[in-house]
């Protein structure tokens, strides 16, 4: 993961080393050693370790772009990528961005292994995929709108659902009868679903600690799709972030919006 970038750019290696320093308040093991392990093992699967390390090495690149004078307009993430996002918007510090975002990665990790769940990408479109969700409603078992949820709207016809493993597979089969292609996403956990909400309310409490301050540049949010507000600085926004879908067709649509028009050449 960006190896060669470490050995050879000074300033991608300088960002990751400030990065490793911070996070040794909240992880047993060093960024480095995970990122980079003398010899092969899986820790970087472990998603307490998985998001830091996500966050750690997009925040490092985007230092490294930002030295060759690659400057940011407006930003935008993608469920952690937004952290990252934020950060370099200003709404919270390098320590605070690795404060939520390595809290976020342990509650989830410390969830039993019953609640992992799955995720599933799903080519069709989001009402399709609701109705789908909507229909365990009339069957004996829970509704899956309770153990299932869209995680994210990536495009028009590019879905992700998440929730327990029970409820994703019998949607499955039921997209599957339709001719409707699906393919399991290999993640950790059900992420953006309802097996998140037991990490709400002790995320809350550290992100209440945080400062947070209004973007300095354009962000545009997962939760909308819009331009952020002041909403954003709440740790409210933080909270929502971890259970609600990812809106980033919405996002995509909003950048192209903003983007100023391209000038004919005569």
């Amino acid at each position: 993961m960006g190896r060669e970038l470490y050995e050879k750019q000074p300033i991608f290696r300088q960002v990751l080393q400030q990065c490793d320093q911070i996070l040794q308040f909240y992880l047993e093991r060093s960024l480095l050693s995970i990122l980079y392990p003398e010899q092969p093992e899986e820790l970087i699967n472990f998603t307490a370790y998985t998001q830091p390390a996500i966050f750690a090495f997009e925040y490092a690149l985007a230092q490294l772009w930002q030295s060759w004078g690659i400057i940011p307009d407006v930003v935008m993430g993608h469920s952690v990528g937004e952290y990252v996002a934020a950060c370099l918007a200003g709404v919270f510090s390098l320590e605070d961005g690795l404060k939520l975002i390595a809290t976020r990665g342990q509650l989830i990790q410390q969830l039993p292994p019953e609640a992992a769940g799955k995720m599933v990408s799903v080519i069709a479109s989001e009402d399709l995929i609701e109705s789908a969700i909507a229909k365990g409603a009339a069957k004996p078992i829970a509704p899956y709108s309770k153990q299932v949820s869209v995680a994210a709207v990536n495009g028009s016809q590019s879905i992700v659902i998440s929730g327990d493993s029970p409820s994703i597979d019998a949607i499955v089969a039921q997209l599957k009868a339709k001719e409707i292609k699906t393919r399991e996403l290999t993640v950790s956990h059900a992420f953006h679903s309802p097996l998140m909400e037991p990490v709400l309310k002790p995320f809350a409490q550290v992100a209440a600690e945080v400062r947070f301050s209004v973007p300095k540049i354009p962000l545009i949010s997962n939760i909308t799709g819009e331009q952020v507000t002041e909403d954003i600085t709440t740790a409210d926004y933080w909270v929502r972030h971890i259970r609600q879908p990812v809106r980033f067709a919405d996002g995509i649509n909003t950048l192209q919006k903003m983007m100023p028009p391209v000038q004919s050449k005569s």
